[in-house]
């Protein structure tokens, strides 16, 4: 009993001075950059999270940004590779703080949604626990070092191995923190996305909030994500879209200045403030010729799947109207997965 209870304290102990490192490293005269670990173990299960901060001359909001908590999504972990190679201190003012990938075993390994170490969904493990598996305390860390000492919070996401999407921008409508939430809405605009998705809020202070960015939120924080890049793959124009997203935003939060951007006439993204979750009825083989990005209207089949056999099993009908963000877009489907998410607009 003595020495599970020494071995738990030195758990926390590890994992607590790796973190008041961060707290010190931000609490220091800029301008700097400054890259460090936590590191993170519960037994044989160990791991690292690696974290760069970027401090200005210039006192300001505290901006930071999360790549990788999937390790699979590949072009938000090479957007932020480039950014990190580009941005300068002396163009920051406030402080930057960048996770360049949150869950390296899984990135390593190249694993869709859960890390390898104790098959654990970072995205769902929010806020996380220092006494956990690995996972865990990877969310714990976030949570209390990363999220908790942000003034703004983006978490950069794409389309996992099986997963084909649409590029957009998305925050949590919460009502009862108005300047928050608008902050969240402006930033998305400013990313020159064009969609814009709005998430209702329905999450109590005791409830775990799962997501990364629902914990911000939750926590009162102005958050928000990007969605880009689909199957697994590195398309160039992803990475250019989230690095011209990012630029915008730290530049509208008053964080990145002396840089030259690339103007964009301003275009109105599209709002959808609905989504429609369409599960996978029964595991088959699922065909259809959507694709993201496709408007779908009620009613309308989406794909049909089948047995091994290819005799037809069940056909998916959409419930809305609506375009198609993100679907399943490789031919297995197992029951209970999100095969499409369709987003609509309701007044």
């Amino acid at each position: 009993m003595k020495r599970a209870v020494l071995v738990f304290l030195m758990m926390i102990m590890s994992v607590s001075s790796n973190a008041q490192n961060i707290i010190q490293i931000i609490g220091q005269n800029g301008p700097f950059r400054k890259d460090t670990v936590i590191n993170l173990k519960n037994n044989s299960e160990q791991t690292h999270l690696p974290v760069s901060i970027i401090k200005g001359k210039e006192a300001g909001p505290v901006f930071s940004i999360v790549a990788g908590i999937h390790g699979y999504e590949y072009p938000p972990v090479i957007a932020v590779q480039e950014l990190l190679k580009e941005i300068k201190p002396e163009n920051v003012k406030g402080t930057l703080i960048i996770v360049p990938i949150a869950n390296m075993e899984a990135f390593r390994e190249r694993t869709p949604f859960l890390n390898p170490v104790d098959r654990k969904n970072l995205n769902t493990a929010f806020p996380g626990s220092p006494a956990g598996t690995v996972t865990d305390q990877i969310a714990d860390a976030l949570t209390k070092e990363i999220i908790s000492n942000s003034s703004i919070f983006l978490d950069i996401h794409g389309g996992d191995a099986n997963e084909d999407l649409l590029p957009f921008v998305c925050y949590y409508d919460r009502k009862d923190t108005p300047e928050s939430t608008h902050l969240a809405y402006q930033l998305s605009v400013q990313s020159q996305i064009g969609y814009l998705v709005s998430y209702p809020y329905h999450l109590t202070s005791s409830e775990p909030a799962k997501y990364a960015f629902k914990q911000a939120t939750q926590q009162g924080i102005t958050a928000l994500s990007i969605e880009a890049g689909k199957l697994g793959t590195v398309q160039n124009e992803n990475v250019k879209l989230i690095k011209t997203a990012v630029y915008h935003m730290l530049e509208y939060s008053g964080n990145y200045q002396g840089g030259k951007l690339k103007r964009y006439k301003k275009k109105t993204p599209v709002y959808l403030n609905r989504q429609d979750y369409v599960r996978v009825p029964e595991t088959g083989i699922f065909y259809s010729n959507l694709k993201s990005g496709d408007t779908v209207k009620k009613n309308q089949i989406l794909g049909v799947i089948t047995d091994e056999f290819g005799n037809k099993k069940q056909e998916i009908i959409s419930g809305t109207n609506g375009i198609i963000l993100y679907k399943i877009g490789t031919p297995p489907v197992n029951k209970g997965e999100t095969l499409f998410c369709i987003g609509y607009s309701e007044k």
